[in-house]
């Protein structure tokens, strides 16, 4: 064995207790199953019924008037419900080894990276962790932005551009920055606009 530091340190991490299979036999088969078809028939462009019934036949709870771009990605479609009239955009990531329930009328864009799975660092093997991530109904999750695990995005609220949310976001506030950082509240004006 070959030691790249000359000055060794007792290592806490133990890389090779760590679990190779931490899911059931059952959802490997889905995966690769869901895999297939996520690189085919999912990526037909603007196939939005066909994609919402493909994630319907896998498990997903998907209401109805839901966008989902050819390239949204959905790790375990059994482990996903989104709301009626709600998107997700572009490149979106929704890496829901636990899972991930979006509310009504919210807008996920482009390039953002919804975070279901960890590790318990405390420990030496890291089990694999998969707290829940609820996102409510009416948010605005602007671009590239990162909702990491066991977090909740209150109703009405905007997390900005690149965020990076690891704590709960109250209902209707502006959140931005990493960490991410409630700036204000949402102005909520039901006019018209002109």
């Amino acid at each position: 064995m070959t030691q790249l530091d000359p000055n060794p340190r007792p290592i806490f991490q133990a890389l090779d207790r760590t679990a190779v299979a931490p899911y059931p036999r059952s959802w490997y088969v889905r995966r690769a199953l869901w895999g297939m078809v996520w690189r085919t028939i999912f990526r037909i462009p603007r196939a939005w019924g066909l994609r919402r019934s493909l994630l319907r036949a896998f498990g997903a709870k998907i209401a109805d008037r839901v966008i989902i771009y050819p390239d949204a990605k959905i790790f375990h479609p059994w482990l996903f419900e989104i709301g009626y009239n709600s998107s997700l955009a572009e490149g979106v990531v929704i890496y829901n080894l636990g899972p991930v329930t979006v509310g009504a009328h919210t807008v996920i864009s482009q390039g953002s990276y919804v975070c279901a799975g960890t590790h318990d660092f405390t420990r030496p093997e890291l089990p694999l962790l998969r707290p829940p991530i609820t996102i409510g109904a009416g948010v605005w999750i602007a671009a590239q932005a990162f909702i990491g695990p066991d977090v909740t995005v209150g109703d009405n609220s905007i997390v900005g551009a690149r965020a990076v949310v690891t704590k709960d976001v109250p209902p209707g506030m502006i959140v931005a920055g990493n960490p991410a950082r409630v700036i204000r509240p949402r102005p909520m004006n039901d006019e018209p606009s002109p």
